[in-house]
């Protein structure tokens, strides 16, 4: 499906420093688009602006668990100042956002502003296609900036000189707008475009938008509707993928096999799986559209630097494979932590004992060396060989204990590379969390029934997991949708959001975070339970004696959004500062 974004090679050469103006005064060249197809390339070029998002050359969405408390970022300024209530208006991490998604709001305003003049010249199907994807993208990009800023100026067009001194919108008026541009453009789109590898939108994906945005807004009718739409829509074109044949190491020691999820979150799964409702392409045939995230991810050696990984916070979130939390079941052992668990435990993360791009993962100094299977996997040996293990020696190696095993494909261990580059698409939509959003819609307006159960099991017996009991209360269900959104969404880029709107941040994110980065064995007295939230609550006595930790601070009125950047505050004397910064 690599074949999206190739002709918008092309309308860089025409018009690039058009597209990339910045930062409110969006493109008008007063000619552009002159023909459909010119339209075209402008959509595809504002496709792409969606792809230019990243921190450490990882795409954004796999960032931002990391600043959370389920993962965990190499400690530095730009990722240890976002859980220590020290951002600042300098900070890159701050600033990228709101450069790259008013980028892309111009890349879309440059065709929306002319779109109308060319009318006569397309089919109207056509023109209505262009005009719905662009207003997408758009409503897309202004989805994310209120969810970091707050109130954002709302900018619907591009501005010309003079004009660029644009007032906050408030955060509500955005939210209702974008309901509202969902609402009138979804039906002029297909179900949708799955000929592109769902790089371009259809209605499913608008619908999802308007449905995620209106959950966020807490108009829980509203999202109920409109992911029951989506829902509808996607019968017999998406769906849940089962996991492949290796879930069945789950659980077991690196000697088993590596247990992965490539063919959803991998090369395989952006060309074939049907759960990817809307993705970001990424090419090597177009210049600078790719990324080194499998580097950024990778152990040392999977030929990576480990920057990114899971907390002990998440780990411990994993529900026992009787579906209790752990400390309820029989089944846990925390002698033997990692059997008996959700098998999404070892699907989307990498844990001590464990094999990941075809090496044994062991960050305790007691291994000196470890398997490589790489000989064994190429047919050129029966048996693996014995190498240096820099993941328990290097000073960089894991500062959590662990790694992402998710967004990792095992062919990118031929690329990882200070140097590498690779073109792994990126998710923005998947049908697990349409599934999710629809049963937190129905719990949270109480319109409670079959289907809310339902929801949630689907997603559960993908995992091979219990399903829910029936006839659980509001705030049953609401933990239970909680464990799901946790577990099944980690490293999904939405956890950030979640506990902001949920209200636990300041629960979560105050204090420590517990890390393991010496794989050192624990005993069970360090929990004392996992909370309604799904949280586990530590003694902190005992945690302290096993875990090394990072504190961490977040302030009521002040951590809910990021500061509004310095040089934004500058260009635009309107503008005002968050509170606390």
């Amino acid at each position: 499906m690599k074949k999206v974004l190739i002709s918008i090679s092309l309308l860089f050469l025409l018009n690039s420093c058009e597209l990339d103006r910045f930062p409110l005064n969006g493109p008008t060249t007063g000619t552009f688009p002159a023909t459909a197809q010119e339209a075209e390339m402008g959509l595809l070029g504002a496709y792409k602006g969606l792809t230019l998002l990243s921190a450490a050359d990882t795409p954004w969405l796999h960032v931002m668990d990391n600043i959370t408390d389920i993962g965990y970022a190499r400690p530095g300024v730009n990722y240890t100042s976002p859980i220590t209530s020290s951002l600042t208006t300098t900070n890159a991490l701050a600033i990228k956002p709101w450069e790259i998604h008013y980028k892309t709001i111009a890349r879309c305003h440059s065709v929306l502003d002319n779109l109308e003049s060319i009318k006569d010249k397309m089919q109207e199907s056509t023109y209505y296609m262009i005009d719905a994807e662009l207003r997408v993208i758009r409503a897309y990009a202004y989805s994310q900036l209120i969810e970091l800023y707050g109130d954002v100026p709302l900018v619907k067009n591009g501005l010309k000189l003079g004009e660029t001194d644009v007032p906050r919108t408030s955060k509500k008026e955005i939210q209702q707008w974008i309901i509202d541009e969902m609402t009138a453009v979804a039906d002029k789109l297909p179900a949708a475009q799955t000929s592109y590898g769902n790089v371009r939108v259809g209605a499913v994906a608008a619908y999802m938008l308007k449905a995620r945005v209106a959950l966020y807004a807490q108009q829980y009718t509203v999202a109920a509707d409109a992911a029951a739409k989506a829902l509808a829509l996607s019968e017999g074109i998406y769906e849940l993928t089962p996991f492949n044949s290796t879930k069945q190491f789950v659980g077991k020691d690196h000697s088993a096999g590596e247990p992965e999820s490539s063919n959803i979150f991998g090369y395989e799964g952006y060309k074939s799986s049907k759960e990817w409702i809307w993705v970001m392409e990424y090419n090597k045939s177009i210049s600078g559209n790719t990324h080194n995230q499998g580097y950024y991810m990778g152990s040392r050696l999977g030929k990576g630097v480990c920057y990114w990984g899971p907390t002990q916070n998440l780990i411990d979130s994993f529900q026992a494979i009787d579906g209790l939390p752990i400390d309820q079941s029989p089944l846990y052992d925390a002698a033997n932590p990692f059997a008996n668990r959700d098998p999404r435990l070892d699907l989307y993360c990498v844990r001590p004992h464990s094999r990941l791009l075809g090496i044994q993962f062991e960050p305790h100094s007691s291994f000196a060396r470890v398997n490589n299977y790489w000989p064994v996997i190429n047919g050129t040996s029966a048996t693996p060989t014995q190498v240096s293990n820099t993941d328990a020696t290097n000073a960089y190696r894991s500062f959590s204990g662990y790694l992402w095993r998710k967004h990792q494909d095992v062919s990118d261990y031929n690329n990882n590379s200070v140097s590498g580059n690779s073109d792994l698409n990126c998710g923005i939509f998947r049908y697990a969390e349409l599934l999710l959003l629809y049963a937190e819609a129905k719990i949270e307006s109480n319109s409670i029934d079959a289907s809310v159960y339902e929801a949630i099991n689907k997603v559960r017996r993908r995992a091979g997991m219990p399903e829910i009991k029936n006839g659980l209360s509001q705030a049953q269900l609401r933990t239970a949708l909680r464990y799901e959104r946790k577990v099944e969404l980690a490293n999904d880029g939405l956890r950030w959001y979640d506990i902001r709107r949920w209200g636990i941040a300041q629960d979560v994110m105050n204090g420590v975070l517990y890390l393991n980065r010496a794989a050192t064995p624990w005993t069970k007295s360090v929990l004392v339970r996992i909370d309604e939230n799904y949280s586990p609550i530590y003694n902190t006595t005992e945690a302290n004696k096993y875990f090394n930790t990072q504190d961490v601070i977040y302030k009521i009125g002040k951590d809910e959004y990021w500061p509004i950047p310095f040089a934004e505050l500058n260009a635009n004397k309107n503008l005002t500062q968050n509170p606390g910064y």
